[in-house]
C-alpha cells in the first residue's frame, strides 16, 4: 500500500503510478502527433516529463528526432521497455531546469503534467530555460486542464470512480486556494485491500501562463480547446497553448 504523509514530488509521483500509468491513460491520438509534427518540422523536439512514451514514441515514428526529461525511473523503466523506447535520449532529473542542450525546434509538455511543478516560482524557471533552448522560429506547447474551483466543496471532493463486484476506486481531493494547489488520492478497494495512488499540483490559468511568457521573454503565439485546434473560447475544460519568442523585445 501506497501512503504519503507530506509534498509528493514528481518523483514520488512517478514512482508510484509508473506501474499502472498506461493503464488510466490511453496513448496518444493521430491529431495530437500530427499538431506536434507539423511544429517540430521535422527537427528536434524535447518532451518535459516524458514519462512511459505515450507522445515521445509515435511521435519519433513520425520522423521527429525525440529527448525527453522525466524524474521518475520507473517511468522511464517503462519507456524503456516499448520498442523503440531505448533509442530516445532521456535525461534524469527536474524537467524545470530543461536539462539537455539546446536548441529545439519544438519543446512539450502534455497532459498537465506541467501542473506537477507545484511552487510558482519552478514554473517560472521552467519558461525561462525553455525560452533558452528554443530556436528562434521554435515552439512550446503545453497542453493543460483550465482549472475550475467549483468542483470543490470546502475545499475537498470525494467520488465515486469506479464499482465492481470485487473492486471500488474512491477518488479523494483537497484544495488550498491560496496556493493554488490540490493534493488527491485514488483509492483502490479490492479483496480486502487499500491501494492508495497519490498525486499533487499546482495549476495556474491560462492568463497566469501567459504571463510567465512573457517573463521569459516569450509571447502566445495560439491557444486551441484541443489539439483538433477548435477555437477557445473559456467553455471547454482543457487548452493547448503554443508559445513562441517574442521578437518585439528582441
Amino acid at each position: 500500500m501506497a501512503t504519503t504523509d507530506g509534498p509528493i514530488d514528481p518523483a514520488t509521483y512517478g514512482d508510484r503510478w509508473a506501474d499502472v500509468y498506461d493503464d488510466f491513460h490511453r496513448d496518444a491520438s493521430p491529431s495530437e502527433i500530427e499538431f506536434l509534427a507539423d511544429l517540430a518540422r521535422g527537427g528536434r523536439a524535447l518532451e518535459l516529463g516524458i514519462g512511459t512514451g505515450r507522445f515521445a514514441l509515435p511521435l519519433a515514428a513520425e520522423g521527429v528526432a525525440v529527448e525527453g526529461i522525466d524524474l521518475s525511473e520507473g517511468m522511464v523503466a517503462k519507456l524503456r521497455a516499448k520498442p523503440g523506447g531505448a533509442d530516445i535520449p532521456v535525461t534524469m532529473g527536474d524537467f524545470a531546469d530543461v536539462g539537455r542542450s539546446g536548441p529545439f525546434d519544438l519543446i512539450f509538455v502534455v497532459f498537465n503534467t506541467f501542473y506537477v511543478l507545484v511552487e510558482q516560482a519552478d514554473q517560472v524557471r521552467c519558461f525561462r530555460n525553455v525560452a533558452k533552448r528554443l530556436k528562434p522560429d521554435g515552439a512550446f506547447v503545453i497542453e493543460a486542464f483550465v482549472p475550475n474551483p467549483a468542483r470543490f466543496q470546502r475545499n475537498r471532493s470525494l467520488s465515486v470512480g469506479e464499482v465492481g463486484l470485487d473492486r471500488v476506486r474512491l477518488d479523494a481531493a483537497s484544495h488550498d486556494p491560496v496556493a493554488q494547489r490540490v493534493t488527491s488520492q485514488m483509492i483502490f478497494l479490492s479483496d480486502g485491500s487499500i491501494d492508495m495512488r497519490p498525486t499533487q499540483i499546482r495549476y495556474a490559468w491560462p492568463s497566469e501562463l501567459d504571463l510567465m511568457a512573457q517573463l521569459a521573454g516569450m509571447r502566445l503565439h495560439e491557444r486551441w480547446s484541443n489539439w483538433s485546434r477548435s477555437p477557445f473560447d473559456g467553455s471547454g475544460r482543457n487548452h493547448v497553448s503554443v508559445y513562441v519568442h517574442d521578437d518585439s523585445r528582441a
